[in-house]
């Protein structure tokens, strides 16, 4: 697993995020980065150490290097241990990271990198606990597009943190085609979705194909053309068994739509390749995190 700050979407977020807190000050020609309160009762020359750690419950980590390079980017002087690299189980009371060097610019940094971990954290979590309740299947869990603009990058390394795999990235690395693309190839026909994959992969040869099915109509139309993957979407449990059996040695299968924890071991138990959830993403929270002093 690369680290997410090698991205340069990841790189640019952090500045935009710390641009967004801190820089409305301006001073001349050039824009400066302000915390305002911490510069009106924090004497400069303050050095203290402090630590990031989980409050309330145990968390799978994620956004530790995002943190580090959020202190980094407001001070390069500020020295960042991390004890809980990412992927890992942080318990309550546990640093994450430890880091020294000035309060003022620590202070400036803190919200900026709790805000991105809080979230990673919670989404690396919820991720883990899918990834367990499926383990015994071997059931791939994916993640969607249902991501917040502009941080898709950190919440889809989050759930590799979480021991997820990552869907597609967006809509320019694989053909994915769902019911509003269907609904528009010949007037919907269930019975030429073969022919649909058959244009897609004329059009992108280099990409994967991906086909949304609602019924055994439309998952046998398609798999007349072999597609790499199809989804079942929004399909009862014994209509997915019968699609899987179907689908066998010809194309991976994707189980989709409105799967909770509590049910996505049933899912498994059908057999399918992977289980796509919008929830790691859209709906995980935050989890809860402190920035405190060790030593002033």
């Amino acid at each position: 697993m690369k680290d997410v700050m090698l991205s340069s979407r990841a790189r640019a977020a952090v500045r935009l995020a710390l641009d967004e807190d801190l820089a409305d000050a301006l001073t001349e020609r050039k824009a400066k980065w302000c915390d305002s309160t911490s510069e009106a009762l924090v004497d400069a020359d303050v050095v203290a150490t402090g630590e990031i750690y989980a409050k309330g419950s145990s968390c799978i980590v994620s956004g530790a290097t995002v943190a580090k390079a959020v202190l980094r980017s407001v001070d390069p002087k500020i020295k960042v241990s991390i004890i809980k690299p990412d992927g890992s189980l942080a318990k309550p009371g546990e640093p994450i990271l430890v880091f020294r060097g000035k309060a003022r610019s620590i202070l400036a940094a803190e919200r900026t990198a709790l805000n991105f971990m809080q979230r990673m954290c919670a989404t690396a979590t919820l991720t883990a606990k899918f990834v367990d309740a499926v383990k015994r299947y071997k059931t791939q869990i994916l993640d969607t597009r249902k991501t917040t603009p502009g941080l898709r990058v950190f919440e889809k390394y989050a759930v590799l943190c979480g021991g997820g795999t990552n869907h597609r990235m967006g809509m320019y690395d694989r053909v994915l085609m769902k019911d509003n693309h269907r609904r528009l190839w010949r007037g919907g026909n269930a019975d030429e979705l073969d022919k649909a994959v058959i244009a897609a992969r004329k059009a992108f040869p280099k990409l994967a194909v991906e086909v949304e099915v609602e019924s055994l109509q439309e998952c046998r139309s398609a798999l007349k053309a072999k597609p790499e993957w199809i989804m079942l979407d929004n399909m009862s449990v014994e209509d997915m068994k019968k699609c899987v059996k179907m689908c066998k040695g010809i194309s991976k299968t994707e189980a989709s739509g409105g799967i909770t924890l509590e049910k996505a071991r049933e899912v498994a138990a059908t057999g399918v390749t992977a289980i796509s959830l919008g929830c790691l993403t859209h709906s995980a929270g935050s989890v809860d995190l402190s920035l405190e002093w060790r030593a002033v």
